[in-house]
């Protein structure tokens, strides 16, 4: 089967292996065989700024999409622009009056100092293991494995990502595979296993079965 024939219509800024991927997965898994080509035309999208990606991963920690979009709208008009040293300036009175917890002001200026006073690597991240960035993420206060997957998948499109403490994978794979029984990480890494090497691809299309927006962090 073709890859244009299982994903019609991908833009040009479609990560480079998505039609590969899409192939990939339609052959070797039944689930993904229906799902991909309902969400045909949309792919992963990066908004290509690390710092936003990354204090949009610590705004949606453990609260819906909808809340998460909802907090992050009130967030982004605070700062001139959202950089690292316009967040710096804000008063904490102001982040938590846009729906952000004490906890989550604390992350984001702890985040912003990291890169206004040049404590990551981010001009070697293109050439670092998934590993390794997660190692050098989760050193800052508030980014746990989940926010650096999240990372990893949305800005670097790291193709075989699997975020094993996402609850929306969870709960997609317990729906389309499991029945809507609860599944252990060792299920969820059984299923994956067919997904491999694309699993950030079959992950982005199992939250597609749960919402069909796209999100972008």
């Amino acid at each position: 089967m073709a890859a244009t024939s299982v994903f019609p219509g991908l833009s040009e800024d479609a990560p480079a292996y998505w039609a590969e991927a899409c192939k990939h997965l339609v052959k070797r898994d039944r689930v993904m065989k229906k799902l991909i080509p309902k969400h045909p035309g949309v792919s992963l999208q990066s908004r290509g700024d690390a710092f936003v990606t990354l204090a949009r991963s610590i705004v949606g920690q453990q609260i819906s999409v909808k809340a998460a979009q909802s907090v992050w709208d009130r967030f982004e008009q605070l700062p001139r622009q959202m950089v690292p040293a316009q967040v710096l300036k804000l008063k904490v009175d102001d982040m938590r009056a846009a729906g952000l917890s004490a906890r989550k002001v604390e992350y984001l200026v702890d985040l912003a100092l990291h890169f206004a006073n040049n404590q990551l690597h981010v001009g070697q991240w293109t050439d670092m293991a998934d590993d390794d960035i997660i190692g050098e993420l989760v050193a800052i206060r508030g980014i746990g494995r989940w926010t650096a997957e999240m990372f990893l998948i949305f800005h670097l499109r790291r193709p075989n990502v699997l975020p094993l403490d996402d609850i929306g994978l969870q709960n997609g794979i317990s729906r389309a595979y499991f029945s809507g029984e609860p599944v252990s990480r060792s299920e969820i890494r059984e299923v994956a296993a067919t997904w491999a090497p694309f699993a950030s691809v079959a992950t982005w299309y199992i939250w597609r079965s749960l919402d069909p927006v796209p999100v972008a962090y």
